[in-house]
């Protein structure tokens, strides 16, 4: 090649290569305001929340967890990266991405899976859905997708009204755990306290514990309580075990319950809310099945 074809094609590639650097841009994550490189390429995520958000809005992801649990998630072609509490550092090395992603169960490998690539948290807080329109705003920024963010949260928005209206002057409702034999119970304030808040949906006993395990109960205090509603979320099916829930809750204490005389028991999905709690699509999830439940 001579020099001036040489010359010619250098010139052309510094007019090209601003196109295709990123650009640092500030996003909101769970440990604030971040400064990070714009529209990554590669980008590895260890949080299902996130991916499930990431895949809503379009993002292709090249790393993930070994397992997601959630079936709607399928298959997205992306490299094992490790389980949700234990990355694979080799893997990801070896990855060489652009951007790591982390949330939940995993954040707390954020500094170790810094030195491999930047690393940002996006753990949902306390206030679910506050959080995880902020996630689907900060996504929309970082990955040029705005326009599409905006949508999914509009949407988010009108199932929350569809909801809200639909429980109003239903009653009153006991969110329950099942983990085998064990019962656990969860209020405002809680993992699951969002289904409180958000819907305006009373709690059949206040104060509970808002400890990320819940309150242990027993089915006497379930009689006692008397809810209007039970919701009920089962772990055993969350994780890829056999379902145990109705067993579990199937006893007289239980069937005596205004919930259970009215046939108000509602069996959620239970690996999007437990394990992709806070995601688009796990969001939209619960808020169909309790719409459905709460207009039979």
């Amino acid at each position: 090649m001579n020099r001036i074809a040489c010359a010619a094609l250098f010139g052309l590639s510094l007019f090209a290569a601003p196109a295709v650097m990123a650009e640092d841009i500030l996003i909101q994550t769970a440990q604030g305001e971040v400064a990070t490189a714009h529209n990554p390429s590669r980008v590895a995520a260890l949080d299902v929340a996130s991916v499930d958000t990431l895949t809503a809005l379009g993002v292709t992801l090249v790393g993930a967890p070994d397992k997601l649990y959630v079936d709607y998630l399928g298959d997205l072609g992306t490299q094992p990266v490790g389980t949700l509490f234990e990355p694979n550092m080799e893997a990801l090395a070896n990855l060489g991405p652009d951007l790591i992603i982390v949330g939940g169960r995993s954040a707390t490998k954020a500094q170790p899976l810094s030195k491999i690539a930047p690393t940002i948290d996006m753990t949902i807080g306390t206030d679910t859905i506050a959080s995880a329109k902020a996630n689907i705003d900060a996504y929309g920024k970082l990955f040029d997708k705005t326009d599409k963010a905006a949508a999914l949260a509009g949407e988010l928005d009108a199932r929350l009204a569809d909801v809200k209206a639909a429980a109003a002057d239903q009653g009153n409702a006991l969110i329950l755990m099942t983990n085998g034999p064990k019962v656990s119970a969860y209020g405002r304030g809680s993992r699951f306290g969002w289904l409180h808040t958000a819907l305006d949906l009373p709690e059949a006993f206040e104060n509970l514990n808002p400890e990320v395990h819940g309150d242990a109960v027993s089915f006497e205090f379930i009689a006692e309580t008397n809810p209007d509603w039970l919701i009920v979320v089962d772990r055993s099916v969350a994780i890829g075990e056999a379902s145990s829930a109705q067993t579990t809750l199937d006893n007289p204490l239980v069937a005596g319950t205004t919930a259970a005389q009215k046939g108000q028991i509602v069996y959620l999905s239970a690996a999007p809310l437990y394990i992709a709690g806070g995601g688009y699509t796990s969001l939209s999830t619960t808020l169909d099945e309790l719409k459905t439940a709460f207009t039979k």
